[in-house]
Order: structure tokens, then C-alpha cells, then sequence
């Protein structure tokens, strides 16, 4: 694998987890390349506990000025083999696992060629996550994934792009899933600046219709709409408030991963043991200030000559 240069960097268009840490680069330098490290922990979480959760942590942390209040939405096309070769890396834990997918931040109403995403390689190295993206049209992002053509591109992103390149023909990669779903982020403040939490809900896709711009695709949930995928991400260690908070609300860890989800609920694949059944996840049950008012019945009108 060609090694990344990550000399020249930006902030990308987008989100607060895109923080360029070298502020010091020269003005005239305009890579679209960013690249980041870091831990991440997943729960899954009731959306009514994960809007408590998220207004006990705005306490400690700042709304991502990039998430709206309802946050904003997240659109991934992912590639992958014929036989599926990074689901299963995945399902089996591998320690240097990679995939490759196509980002769209935002509504995809109006997506055209000229929409900003983001093509992004997404790796594990035993427990750290990396992730190296690049920000282009949509159309070129097109014409290099599905079209595996070389795109124009400066030096510093040469060896990305290759290596982009060398995957989809390679590997024989194709469209294989699209998952979207609504996300709110906070992000800490003072000693806390690397840690990120996210909550995801409302998490969908499909396997056919793999264009951002159709205008009225079939998607349908991954997970259960009353549940929301809560991730904590941090450079280095976990700050202990936070696992302090995850201990008292009997949070646990679990491995879930959006593209397997999608890959096994349209039967892509068998449904393996990391798999989110709707079964384990149950909808709360109604209480009484939801359930409807019975209104009374109104009485019958008396009829022509009734006492």
C-alpha cells in the first residue's frame, strides 16, 4: 500500500471532526486531503435516553456548530468485492481491515455533479480507527470509483487517489449498500477538545439505486427506528466522567457497524451474531400520557316523538 503524505492539510467543508491540526501550512498550499486517528466505542440506545444523554453532556460539551438543532444528515455509498471480502473482514475481526465508500453530508434533495463528497478510506489498525478522505464533485467522485478513471488531482493527493484507484480495480470494488441516517455531535471543550459524540437515528438504506440524486428512493430502517447508534470518539483515552456516565445509564459496548447491518437486513449475507435484531430491541411500551384520549361518545339525538 502507498503511504499517504500528510505534509500539506485543510479543514474540509463539513464537520468539527474534520479539524485540520497543523494550522502552521503555507497559505498557497490547497490540498483537499485530510486524514485523523482515533478510538471510537458504539452503544446502542433508546432515542428517548440518547436525547436525556445528549442534554446531560451538553453540561460538559458544545453543540458541533456544523449540527443544527435535529441535527443533519449523513449519506454513505460503500463499495465493496463480489463475495463481499471487507463485510467479512469485518464479521471476523481482523486487525488491518479496510473499505471504501462515498460520503454525501447533508439533505441529497438537489444533489448534483457539482455536490461536495467526500471519498474516504476507512481502516482499522487493531483498535484504532483512521480515516483518510478526500473532498470532490460528486460527479468526479463518480467518474473515479465507478467509472475507475484516473481524476485530476495535485501532487500532494496523488497518492491517494492511486490508491483509491488500485482498490476499485484491484478488488473488482462495486456499489454495494447506502445507509443514511440523522446525526447530532457535540464536542468537548477545554481539556476535552479531542472528544466527539455522536447520536444517530433514524439509520436506513437499500442495495439498488445507488445514485445520491434519485429523487424518490426506497430505503428502509437498518435498526429500529426507536433505537440510536451512540458513538464516543476520542484521540487518546476516554475522559473518566464519560465512562462514569456510560456506567451509571448501564450502557454497553457493542460491535455494530452501519454497512453490516444494511448488507445483512436486505439478505446480502447471513445475519451474523453482531447483528441488531428487532426482536432484542423491543419498542417502549405505550404509557398513559401517550396513549390517545378517548373522547366520549356523543349522545344519539332523540328521535321524533321520544319522551
Amino acid at each position: 500500500m502507498v503511504a499517504l503524505p500528510v505534509t500539506t492539510w485543510r479543514r474540509s467543508k463539513g464537520r468539527e471532526e474534520d479539524q485540520d491540526p497543523a494550522q502552521d501550512q503555507p497559505l498557497h498550499v490547497a490540498s483537499r486531503l485530510h486524514a485523523f486517528n482515533r478510538f471510537e466505542l458504539k452503544y446502542l440506545v433508546p432515542v428517548e435516553q440518547a436525547a436525556e444523554i445528549r442534554d446531560e453532556l451538553s453540561e460538559r460539551m458544545d453543540r458541533d456548530l456544523n449540527s443544527p438543532v435535529g441535527g443533519y444528515g449523513v449519506w454513505s455509498l460503500y463499495y465493496d468485492t463480489p463475495h463481499l471480502r471487507f463485510y467479512w473482514e469485518k464479521i471476523e475481526g481482523l486487525k488491518f481491515r479496510r473499505k471504501l465508500r462515498v460520503r454525501h453530508y447533508g439533505d441529497l434533495d438537489g444533489v448534483t455533479d457539482e455536490s461536495p463528497v467526500c471519498v474516504e478510506i476507512k481502516q482499522r489498525v487493531n483498535r484504532v480507527t483512521q480515516k483518510r478522505r478526500i473532498t470532490l464533485p460528486y460527479g468526479v467522485a463518480r467518474q473515479l470509483c465507478d467509472g475507475r478513471e484516473l481524476v485530476e488531482h495535485s501532487p500532494a493527493e496523488r497518492a491517494f487517489i492511486h490508491e483509491v484507484l488500485d482498490l476499485v480495480i484491484r478488488l473488482n470494488l462495486q456499489p454495494t449498500a447506502i445507509t443514511g441516517y440523522q446525526r447530532e455531535a457535540l464536542v468537548g471543550r477545554n481539556a476535552d477538545t479531542g472528544l466527539r459524540v455522536t447520536f444517530d437515528r433514524r439509520i436506513r438504506g437499500r442495495d439498488r439505486d445507488f445514485d445520491f440524486g434519485i429523487a424518490t428512493p426506497e430505503n428502509r430502517f437498518t435498526i429500529p427506528p426507536h433505537m440510536s447508534v451512540m458513538e464516543i470518539k476520542v484521540n487518546e483515552r476516554t475522559p473518566h466522567w464519560i465512562t462514569d456516565l456510560a456506567a451509571r445509564r448501564n450502557l454497553n459496548l457493542i460491535r455494530v457497524s452501519k454497512y453490516v447491518q444494511s448488507v445483512e437486513a436486505f439478505g446480502l449475507a447471513p445475519r451474523s451474531v453482531f447483528h441488531v435484531n428487532e426482536a432484542d430491541c423491543p419498542p417502549p411500551a405505550p404509557t398513559e400520557q401517550s396513549l390517545p384520549q378517548q373522547r366520549p361518545a356523543p349522545e344519539a339525538p332523540l328521535k321524533a316523538g321520544a319522551q
